[in-house]
Order: structure tokens, then sequence, then C-alpha cells
């Protein structure tokens, strides 16, 4: 089908054959510790690290738990496609072969070494600070504790994602848990409701006694173009002030 073609010559230019870059490029999620997702056909997800890749015996390693449902159905799936993200670069590429291997108290994902691999440069990655006129705020129940109402400071924000300080008082939420409803109220004109996935949980310096979670907004309306205005707004003012003579 033409629309077919099209959407595959559209990828071509984000498409990596070369092994030796395939390598360095998992070689770097390796150094990062950089989580990776994985997802079926069905809507099943599951995230996971990469422990290994080893080009020489053509297979890649992920961690996984025994016994986990959501892997389970991945796995039945037998479709999955592994997403990972290095600062504002996006990985994706197929997972074929996949297999579940049991090691004493050790349990891993092994799976076929991919020869094709996607690599995006996210022009939404672009974060802003902002401005402490009106602190910014992301409110949402712990998803440990639903009777726990939090109200975390936003430290950054971008289209894709949103840095949040979680204070040392406040029950640590893990890597990997989705926040179903979280309202980010960021200045008057900027209220807005979202769904977060955390991937990254950050010590920051000591003197702030809290940590970073690092959280990708999903489901996002791209039509909507509130977020947008308030990300150029703030840059815009961020510049005037920096130019300002003294």
């Amino acid at each position: 089908m033409p629309g077919s073609r099209a959407a595959a010559a559209a990828l071509d230019d984000y498409r990596i054959t070369s092994s030796v870059e395939i390598q360095a490029l998992f070689q770097q999620l390796l150094d990062a510790r950089a989580l990776v997702t994985l997802s079926g056909p069905n809507g099943d997800s599951y995230i996971t690290l990469m422990w290994s890749a080893d080009p020489a015996r053509q297979t890649i390693t992920f961690s996984a738990e025994d016994g986990d449902a959501r892997l389970q159905g991945l796995l039945e799936s037998g479709e999955i496609v592994a997403v990972a993200y290095l600062d504002s670069i996006k990985l994706q590429f197929d997972l074929e072969g996949v297999v579940e291997v049991h090691g004493g108290h050790h349990h891993a994902l092994n799976a076929r070494y991919p020869t094709v691999l996607y690599r995006f440069q996210r022009r939404s990655a672009f974060r802003v600070k902002p401005f402490a006129v009106k602190t910014p705020m992301a409110r949402f129940r712990h998803p440990a504790m639903p009777d726990m109402q939090l109200s975390l400071r936003v430290l950054d924000i971008s289209l894709s994602g949103v840095a949040l300080f979680l204070p040392e008082d406040v029950p640590m939420i893990a890597a990997g848990v989705k926040i179903g409803q979280c309202h980010l109220d960021l200045d008057d004109d900027t209220l807005l409701e979202v769904s977060l996935v955390i991937h990254h949980v950050t010590a920051i310096h000591p003197e702030s006694r809290g940590t970073r979670l690092g959280c990708e907004l999903i489901n996002q309306d791209w039509s909507d173009r509130t977020l947008q205005h308030y990300i150029n707004q703030t840059q815009k003012r961020r510049l005037a002030l920096s130019t300002k003579p003294e």
C-alpha cells in the first residue's frame, strides 16, 4: 500500500543497521543503566534493565521478575518492541526469540541480537525550569498509599517529561510506577491533567533533603498546545532576563 511504503521510507532516516553503531548505543544504555520499556500489540508493557548485549553470541539480556503477570502477557503476545531513552535520544528496536531464563535466584530475558535499530532525536525533549513566582506543582495520590495526597514541586518540564522533587519525609516511589491521574498546576493559565511513568529516581545533593523523580508524560493530546505555549513563554522570559543590562 502507498501509505505503508511512505511510512517505511520516512523511517529510513532513523534506521541503523551498522553492528558497530548498534553496539555503541547498547553500551551507552548499559553504562547509563537506562530503563527499557517492552511493549506488546495488546497494550501489555514491562519496564526492565538491559543486562548485557553480546554481538559475538548474538544475544541481548534483560532483567526479569519471576511470575510477573505483565511479563507473561507480553511473552504470550509474540510481538515485543523495546524503547529506551538516552537524554534527548529515543532508541527503538524489535525483540525476537524472547525466552525467559531461570537460574537459581536470578531470572532474565534472553533475545536475539537485533540487526536493525531506530534512533530518534526527541525535539520535545527541550526542558525549561519554571519561575518561582508561583511554584509549579504536580498533585496526585501516592501510588502505594492512595489515601495520601501528594503535592510535589516541578523542577523542570518539557513536552515529553517532567522532573519532580520528592521530599525525604515522603514514602519513596519506585521507578517503573505509572501515575494514572496527575494535575499539573504550572501557573494561573496552565493547568493540565496528565498521566506519568516514573523512569528515573535520582538522589540530589544532601542539602536538598529529597529525591528527583524523572517522569515521562504519556497519553498526551498533541493537538493541545497549552504546554508548548508555557514552555515557549518561560524560555522567552529567561532569555529576556539573561540579556537585561545590569
